[in-house]
């Protein structure tokens, strides 16, 4: 048997909170309507943890996070079940303000409801909060309460957020390793520099002895760093400011994106990922009943590099003007060659969203595997330079210490 914890509604609209054993998640909804409840969200957990979080210590983390995808995403999923179960928008907006933790997203969904109270749509009310709900999210929510089939458009929306957030979270996590091992050294190389060197500089000073050429190198960089360190900070910071306002130029972000597709590995990697966020983004929009210039145009917004939105301008032109979408797509020759041939047979078989999303899909399990290859190769480079930054800190002292003794190395 596995524990289940859940959160559901009773018939009031009250929020019922508990774990229950059940062989499966179906099992155990089944058993959750059973009681009675709606079953607003399911998912296994470890006996150990049930308790584990209290009410204050969840209202402070909620205070000091901002309204993150997840916040959105989950607010999504779980509206998408209440609607599911026949309640109207409303009495679901009211049930899920409770269960809420962030603050300022509870305000904004107060404030939803509210104008959703008074006669405005769903989408209208969402499209006054852009810190929380993006003009994608917004433009799906629309076409929804078009089509008449805003439950289904949320149930997509939430997948939607679920692998994106997914595939942010398998790259950051990659990253933790690399970022920790370069503080470590970084720090452990610091910490030599200006407390363990400076030593071994008196002591040779002391005795007068000539010392080798590395050793007075590293003791004249000793001494740089301790007398010059904040000129050195104040010269990095002022590097890194001067290329925030760089890149907040046109030309200067349009030239920056330019290297970043140009570097090696990276620049493929950051093509497969925007690729893949063009098929998931405009297959979505697609099947949940968005006009397919409209897709387009939307998708152009949320490329971050601006050489494939500009890319992505071109293509809205040429579909504006009666071509297919694989033919623009090929011919911006940034798009790989497999997924454009994918895109073809979606238009050739009437199933374009369809074949989106499997270009999707496909295209992020080989962003996953790009991470993982990046980072095998990534760790023991990072490992062997800062194994040759420390050894030739050792090496240096050994030889000077060697040389004060006469001893030959």
């Amino acid at each position: 048997m596995t524990v289940y914890s859940y959160k559901a509604a009773d018939t009031s609209g009250r929020i019922i909170k508990g774990t229950l054993d059940a062989e499966s998640e179906t099992r155990a909804a089944g058993r959750i309507q059973e009681m009675g409840y709606i079953p607003i969200r399911i998912h296994q957990t470890d006996r150990g943890k049930i308790n584990g979080d209290t009410d204050l210590l969840r209202t402070v983390r909620s205070f000091f996070i901002r309204i993150s995808t997840k916040d959105v995403m989950l607010f999504t999923q779980d509206l998408s079940a209440l609607l599911g179960a026949g309640l109207p928008i409303d009495r679901s907006l009211g049930i899920l303000i409770d269960t809420i933790e962030n603050h300022k997203f509870k305000d904004i969904i107060k404030d939803v409801l509210k104008a959703v109270q008074s006669g405005t749509y769903l989408s209208d009310a969402i499209s006054r909060h852009p810190e929380a709900f993006s003009k994608f999210y917004t433009n799906m929510v629309k076409a929804g309460e078009a089509g008449g089939v805003l439950e289904a458009v949320l149930d997509r929306l939430g997948i939607f957020l679920e692998t994106s957030q997914e595939l942010k979270d398998y790259i950051k996590s990659a990253l933790v390793y690399p970022i920790f091992l370069v503080c470590v050294g970084g720090i452990s190389i610091i910490i030599l520099m200006l407390f363990v060197i400076p030593k071994f500089s008196i002591i040779f000073a002391d005795m007068g002895q000539t010392i080798p050429l590395s050793t007075q190198i590293l003791i004249g960089l000793s001494k740089g760093l301790k007398t010059w360190w904040w000129l050195i900070i104040l010269l990095f910071l002022s590097i890194y400011s001067a290329y925030q306002q760089y890149v907040k130029t046109p030309s200067g972000r349009n030239r920056a994106d330019q290297l970043k597709l140009k570097l090696p590995l990276i620049g493929e990697l950051i093509k497969k990922i925007e690729t893949a966020r063009f098929a998931r983004t405009l297959g979505t929009l697609i099947k949940s009943g968005v006009p397919i210039l409209q897709a387009i145009n939307l998708v152009k917004d949320i490329i971050s590099n601006t050489v494939i939105a500009k890319a992505m301008g071109k293509i809205y032109d040429r579909v504006k003007e009666g071509d297919r979408l694989s033919k623009p797509v090929e011919q911006a020759g940034i798009f790989p060659s497999l997924a454009v041939q994918m895109i073809i047979v979606g238009e050739e078989s009437g199933r374009l969203d369809e074949m989106l999303l499997r270009v999707a899909d496909n295209y992020e399990k080989i962003i996953r595997n790009m991470v993982k290859r990046l980072i095998s190769l990534l760790e023991p480079a990072m490992i062997l330079g800062m194994g040759l930054i420390v050894g030739f800190v050792v090496i240096s002292m050994l030889m000077a210490i060697f040389s004060v003794n006469d001893i030959p190395f």
